[in-house]
């Protein structure tokens, strides 16, 4: 468990120590990679996330799927099953509230959450990622536990993590619940690991 907890805190130093410019550069070059391809397109439900810790800075790509008149989501932490994520409707005029980790998110309206197997596409933040799709998260299971529960044969949503170039490592220490992912985009490569 040393080595997850050494190489979560290596890459997290990393990524924080980005400066400002690189981080909006980073952030731009993410749309353009994004914004072209067949799984942002097709897609109308998109959960994504708001960026925290040096995470790529998801922003520009919100505002450029609202142009595009896209339907997005945030996670909530669920309110009755610890562990686990629900996706409620994020829009312009969303108000944000911290979360017990200080992260932004929506007052919890049921009538406004989403089913996860009713989202097409998830962008699912991630520490560190492998060149087998491996990824490695902050490390309360959220994603892991909440992707479980999908049925292995269905087609969506897809699954994409998000990621600066420099969180790419040679492996990461795998655990028997870890889900792999797809398909990670960086600013600079979109990569995929298994047909979605």
């Amino acid at each position: 468990m040393t080595s997850r907890q050494q190489l979560r805190q290596h890459i997290r130093n990393l990524r924080r120590s980005l400066s400002a410019e690189q981080q909006q550069q980073a952030s731009f070059d993410l749309v353009q990679q994004l914004l072209p391809r067949p799984e942002v397109q097709h897609a109308q439900h998109i959960a994504l996330y708001l960026s925290n810790d040096g995470e790529l800075d998801t922003t520009p790509l919100i505002n450029s799927l609202w142009q595009l008149g896209k339907t997005l989501y945030l996670p909530l932490l669920h309110p009755v099953v610890p562990g686990y994520l629900v996706f409620q409707l994020y829009s312009p005029d969303s108000q944000l509230k911290p979360n017990q980790f200080g992260i932004g998110e929506p007052e919890l309206n049921c009538s406004l959450l989403c089913p996860v197997d009713q989202l097409d596409l998830i962008f699912a933040p991630l520490v560190a990622f492998d060149s087998e799709g491996q990824r490695l998260g902050m490390g309360g299971g959220f994603y892991d536990r909440t992707l479980s529960q999908l049925d292995s044969a269905a087609t969506k949503p897809k699954l994409i993590g998000l990621a600066h170039d420099c969180q790419q490592v040679e492996s990461v220490p795998v655990e028997a619940w870890d889900i792999p992912l797809p398909a990670i985009c960086t600013p600079t490569k979109f990569r995929c690991f298994s047909e979605q």
